[in-house]
């Protein structure tokens, strides 16, 4: 089992698409890694050597993956919100940030809400 950046790889997959389960590595820059590597793409994760994932690993040193990413995006998103600029605002209050309508929509960021009806008028006497 191939384990890259504290992720185990899926071992059936090939590996263009194994490396994609880390996270900040998508399909262009996990073909530049395995190019780096020398490694096919249609190569399976299962068949990669030690040599081969050593490779791997260096490689992946020259990006920002996984905890270091996601500090780092943890970091934007507080620097946004000390700021205390629109987007920041917006992260602050839990809406979406990037001009969605509200109204409708945004269940993601909102979350669900319970509606509550209304009260019964009392029949006039």
């Amino acid at each position: 089992m191939a384990r890259i950046a504290g992720i185990d790889l899926p071992k059936n997959k090939r590996g263009i698409v194994g490396l994609t389960y880390i996270f900040g590595v998508g399909k262009k820059s996990s073909a530049q890694i395995l190019t780096k590597a020398g490694i096919p793409f249609e190569k399976r994760v299962l068949t990669w050597t030690d040599e081969e994932i050593a490779s791997i690993r260096a490689a992946i040193a020259e990006y920002k993956v996984e905890g270091q990413l996601r500090s780092e995006i943890q970091l934007n998103i507080k620097r946004l919100m000390d700021i205390g600029c629109y987007r920041g605002l917006r992260h602050r209050r839990g809406l979406p940030a990037r001009g969605q309508r509200t109204r409708t929509n945004s269940r993601t960021r909102k979350g669900r809400r319970k509606t509550v009806a209304g009260k019964k008028k009392a029949a006039k006497k």
